[in-house]
């Protein structure tokens, strides 16, 4: 094992990193490994991550099992040694070449990505939708990185991460609640291309899933007037309600565009559809007033129709958004760390790193209702 003697000589608490560490490696689709992999060594501007807890996303399903948005040395992600999964905090225990914005025993909770930093669109601070996305090998590497999607990811021990993704997390926050952050942090996102601020404004939360449920809690503490949150299942529902819904709509029982236009006397000012049912964005643009926004912030399983004449008819914004960018993870960190809203009620399932092919199988299934699994890492001890 190694001692990160920086640390200890800079009289900040130092940690045993040892050589190899327990990961899991996508093979085939849907084929995972639990294997040794090298410890790997943070560079300039990067730390070393001790991963203390993960939590499974859809997207991981995705990745696993059909590849794209993955992308590795170019191509698809399998049988590349690869290591996926991204929702992860954990535990400062290295620091790269000049890094002095964080310390060694700091806790942090991650974001994805890291933008090339040379691009038009990193320049403006759309890291998330980086140009060179991708491009971190061989003779077109351009410093792109986005873990557990171009680069190796958190279902592991340890992983380097570029100091522009981290974000601390208070020492009264479970490890469990901060794998949350950056869930909030794709609601926050959302909530800012569509106007940013929103107090004393309306808005509409389609579908009670992780991202759903996070832009309730998220849109309530920014000060909206009406959070109205839709969807299929009343205990998800009900469990808005404690994050601070105003109203919910069980869409299976009752007309959602009438009672969202009754709630909001006319017409609501932003829709956040989270959702991805085949009609959403024209229900979505049916619940708006005149003038309103709607953010995207899910993926429909297949091309679905969208009635353009209505949107244009009544002036309708509309707004794509990829991850969780220009530092919504931060605000979001911010908001938890406050205790604005209880992230924690979206945490049901936990399961260890040796068991992670399960983890995700309580996932993908809902077994349990579950919604956010999180992967609890051990480590031995000073390690």
């Amino acid at each position: 094992m190694n001692t990160n003697t920086d640390a200890a000589f800079l009289g900040q608490r130092s940690y045993k990193i040892p050589e190899t560490m327990k990961a899991w490696v996508l093979g085939d689709p849907d084929q995972l490994t639990f294997v040794d992999k090298p410890v790997p060594t943070p560079g300039a501007a990067e730390v070393l991550v001790r991963i203390d807890a993960i939590a499974v996303c859809a997207t991981d399903l995705e990745i696993i099992h059909k590849g794209p948005p993955a992308q590795i040395q170019g191509g698809l992600p399998f049988n590349k040694n690869f290591t996926p999964g991204h929702e992860y905090m954990g535990t400062v225990v290295k620091l790269g070449q000049g890094v002095d914005e964080y310390k060694v025993g700091d806790r942090v909770t991650v974001e994805v990505h890291a933008g090339c930093g040379r691009c038009e669109r990193c320049r403006e601070g759309m890291y998330t939708s980086c140009l060179n996305y991708g491009k971190n090998y061989g003779d077109v590497n351009k410093g792109h990185r986005a873990n557990g999607f171009t680069t190796d990811g958190g279902f592991t021990q340890y992983a380097i991460n570029n100091i522009n993704t981290l974000a601390h997390v208070p020492e009264d926050m479970s490890d469990e609640e901060a794998t949350l952050i950056v869930t909030a942090g794709t609601a926050m996102y959302g909530l800012d291309v569509i106007g940013g601020l929103v107090a004393g404004q309306s808005v509409v939360i389609m579908g009670p899933g992780p991202i759903g449920l996070m832009g309730v809690g998220v849109a309530k503490a920014l000060g909206a007037s009406e959070v109205i949150l839709t969807g299929t299942r009343d205990n998800r529902l009900e469990m808005g309600k404690k994050l601070g819904a105003d109203y919910t709509i069980n869409v299976t029982k009752e007309d959602a565009v009438a009672k969202v236009r009754e709630y909001t006397k006319g017409g609501a000012h932003y829709v956040l559809e989270c959702s991805g049912a085949p009609n959403a964005v024209n229900d979505a643009a049916a619940m708006l007033r005149r003038g309103g926004r709607i953010c995207l912030a899910a993926f429909p399983g297949e091309a679905v129709p969208v009635d353009v004449a209505a949107l244009v008819r009544n002036n309708i914004y509309m707004f794509g958004i990829r991850g969780e960018g220009k530092s919504a993870t931060h605000r979001a960190a911010a908001l938890m760390a406050q205790k604005r809203f209880d992230a924690k009620l979206i945490h049901t399932h936990t399961f260890p790193l040796e068991e992670v092919p399960e983890a995700l199988r309580h996932a993908r299934e809902r077994i349990g209702d579950a919604i956010k699994v999180v992967v609890k890492i051990g480590h031995p001890e000073g390690c």
